[in-house]
């Protein structure tokens, strides 16, 4: 088991995001902005179904991370904490699901 955390990675993009490191992929991807960065997100959740589908999971595993990844990118650019993405999931820890997309407002 490992010790780093979503709050390490987080902490990691915020870091390179602001970089002028040229090498940087973070960097180099929140400069294109976040409809760049939301095409990666969407582009690493399909190839994560598609793992999952056939099973893989040391591709599942990698895809995952890759996802994890892009969406922390795609939060950093449009500004929303992970701190915030957390507290939204620990309220919804006290009811079932189905209760909290019941609760949900209808469109």
């Amino acid at each position: 088991m490992t010790d780093f955390t979503l709050e390490d990675l987080d902490a990691i993009i915020a870091s390179r995001a602001k970089s002028s490191d040229e090498t940087s992929y973070t960097q180099k991807l929140v400069r294109k902005g976040v409809a760049k960065c939301a095409q990666k997100l969407g582009e690493e959740a399909v190839e994560a179904v598609i793992a999952a589908v056939k099973e893989d999971r040391k591709e599942l595993t990698a895809e995952a991370a890759d996802l994890l990844y892009h969406l922390l990118v795609v939060l950093n650019v449009s500004e929303v904490p992970l701190k915030d993405v957390m507290s939204e999931l620990a309220g919804r820890t006290g009811q079932t699901g189905l209760e909290e997309k019941a609760s949900r407002p209808r469109e």
